[in-house]
């Protein structure tokens, strides 16, 4: 039998959660589950999003558009930036593979943070080169400590901002000292998916950052925000040069019919973007108060997830789970403890979640 090279198989696949109906039948709980797992967009798609998918399925026999035309226009046009800056993904996710099959051979080096993205460490590794993994100082990424991790063999460092699981950002000032820092043969990939929940007037802002030489690659996605996550489409901005070398690296008519239809419609709806991020910080507002008089410790966030250092996240998650309720376990972070990231609800699931943690935490959980 063919066996795949060592490198392939030191990885440890990513583990998805069961579908809700799987769970619904396991467990005997019919109908009422709450998913608060995958930092998706409760609100869901906007309804202009939901037309485009209609008005776009009589020609789905035809292949999609493979250079995203239309997207890419309108994203220019969105983003004030030239169409030849953008490259098109199936979803972000595939972007930062992209990335790593265009810029890393074996051996070579690509330094991130710890906890985050599992993605970054994955492709790295499928790659057969090697994730240099940098602990979180005060839960966000230490620019600082990673910038001294770069060297000869370094070609990539990946910033999650806002950070996957932790929910934290970095500052424009923090990023501006890295990039400084970091020479032009390094690509710096900012993915920022989350960036629409950000509130925080210091955060980043990497589209000023774009001029600085060619070694910025920003990533965003319509997963989050835009409530299309089972569409799968994403975007990244750079360099047209980057995103030359990378469109080498693309798989053909990578992003669907439907996908590249709702996204171009979800850019005209403002409101819809301006409610989910309305619900989401009262969400975040009430999960906090909630939390806090639960005696639950929790990194405050700029995303629409929130992160809550555990003993035994496991348990927890598995106790939540008879409940009718879906987190997501994490695994041991950098002081030692493990943690659970619980996605920002509609109101009535966030009530569900604390009733829950409630009767769990009372029977003397932890």
């Amino acid at each position: 039998m063919i066996k795949a090279p060592e490198h392939v198989l030191g990885v440890k696949p990513y583990v998805p959660g069961k579908p809700i109906e799987e769970l619904e039948r396991e467990l005997g709980i019919k109908g009422s589950f709450v998913k608060l797992a995958s930092n998706e967009n409760p609100l869901g798609p906007s309804k202009l999003a939901l037309e485009a998918i209609k008005d776009s399925m009589e020609g789905l026999n035809r292949y999609p558009d493979g250079s995203g035309y239309y997207l890419k226009e309108k994203l220019a046009s969105f983003l004030n930036i030239p169409p030849e800056f953008l490259i098109l993904g199936n979803g972000s996710n595939e972007l930062l593979d992209i990335a790593v099959r265009t810029f890393l051979v074996p051996g070579e080096e690509a330094v991130m943070a710890a906890p985050s993205f599992v993605v970054y460490s994955l492709s790295t590794r499928i790659q057969g080169a090697i994730p240099v993994e940098v602990p979180l100082t005060g839960w966000k990424h230490d620019l600082e400590k990673m910038a001294e991790q770069v060297n000869k063999k370094t070609k990539i460092a990946f910033i999650a901002n806002p950070n996957n699981p932790t929910g934290t950002i970095n500052t424009d000032a923090e990023l501006k000292e890295f990039l400084h820092r970091v020479p032009e043969n390094v690509l710096v990939v900012l993915d920022e998916a989350y960036y629409e929940y950000v509130t925080d007037p210091a955060y980043a802002r990497s589209m000023e950052h774009l001029p600085r030489g060619g070694n910025v690659l920003i990533l965003r996605t319509f997963s989050k925000i835009y409530g299309l996550a089972g569409l799968r489409i994403g975007y990244g901005i750079t360099h047209p040069e980057i995103a030359l070398q990378m469109e080498r690296a693309r798989p053909p008519f990578n992003t669907g019919t439907l996908a590249q239809a709702a996204a171009l419609r979800s850019l005209d709806d403002a409101e819809h973007v301006k409610e989910s991020i309305l619900m989401n910080n009262r969400g975040k507002e009430f999960l906090y108060r909630e939390f806090a008089s639960l005696g639950l410790k929790y990194v405050p966030t700029e995303a629409n997830f929130i992160y809550i250092p555990v003993q035994n996240p496991l348990a927890l998650y598995e106790a939540l789970l008879r409940e009718g309720v879906i987190i997501r376990p994490m695994g041991v972070s950098n002081i030692g403890k493990g943690a659970v990231r619980i996605t920002i609800g509609l109101p009535h699931e966030n009530e569900r979640l604390i009733e829950s943690l409630g009767k769990i935490l009372k029977k003397g959980f932890e």
